[in-house]
């Protein structure tokens, strides 16, 4: 009788555990800020989580989260914003109203003769530059991308700026590294690769990624991949080319 009483007590102990290790979660609808009209397909993702959701047909969402998880809330055509989870939104389980803001753009010229073009082919032939790429496969995806103008000694460069410790990647990756070990977390949640697989913007990827913009830029300048690709490449692309400088850049600084 006293083992049962025991046994009792420890599934007791148990269930009350779990039950307070359950996991947390917080709903919303997203709506337009002048009309107030419910916005479907929005993504949200918790930041510290690496976890993403997108809004059903009524713009409603639930998404896991715990008090002062941030979520990142972006949309084709609207202003991204970041919203902080409240002990009172857990608690209450209230269904907060999200508005999202609608972007004003601006077109900018554009140039059709970009290289001044004079119509004679000997002339126009050592005008227009030739780009030879060196292409990496990018883990993934499907076809692989290029790293840069192409040379012999363009691995040895990628190398040689990893070696160097005042370089931008010893500097950033070593004091991101928390950050940076998103980027596996990141590649597992399909809704976050979905999510970054439209953008082109970097604002979701350096949001998670806790670094700007520019930060994203030189890092891939870092690991040589060329102009045209840091400006053309989706997000998902990018995430996916950093999460494979960022490996390299392990290796080498495990094996010094």
């Amino acid at each position: 009788m006293r083992y049962f009483a025991v046994f009792l007590f420890s599934l007791f102990s148990l269930l009350a555990h779990a039950q307070d290790q359950k996991t947390e979660t917080v709903s919303g609808t997203i709506i337009v800020d002048d009309t107030r009209e419910p916005v479907s397909g929005v993504n949200i993702i918790n930041i510290n989580k690496v976890k993403g959701t997108t809004t059903d047909a009524k713009g409603n969402f639930t998404i896991e989260a715990v008090a002062n998880d941030t979520l990142h809330i972006s949309y084709i055509g609207f202003q991204s914003i970041k919203v902080r989870v409240t002990n009172d939104w857990i608690k209450f389980k209230t269904v907060a109203k999200i508005p999202i803001t609608e972007r004003a753009y601006t077109l900018e010229e554009v140039i059709i003769d970009k290289y001044h073009l004079t119509g004679y082919l000997p002339i126009d032939s050592k005008l227009i530059p030739i780009k030879e790429s060196y292409r990496y496969n990018i883990a993934g995806l499907s076809q692989g991308y290029e790293g840069g103008q192409h040379s012999p000694n363009a691995f040895k460069r990628v190398l040689s700026t990893m070696l160097n410790p005042a370089d931008l990647l010893n500097n950033l990756f070593g004091k991101k590294g928390n950050e940076m070990r998103r980027l596996r977390e990141m590649k597992k949640d399909d809704t976050v690769r979905n999510a970054l697989a439209s953008k082109f913007d970097r604002e979701t990827l350096a949001a998670l990624l806790g670094v700007t913009k520019n930060d994203i830029a030189e890092i891939l300048e870092h690991c040589n991949y060329s102009t045209d690709f840091i400006n053309t490449a989706n997000d998902l692309q990018i995430m996916d080319a950093i999460s494979g400088c960022y490996e390299e850049y392990k290796v080498m600084h495990r094996s010094k």
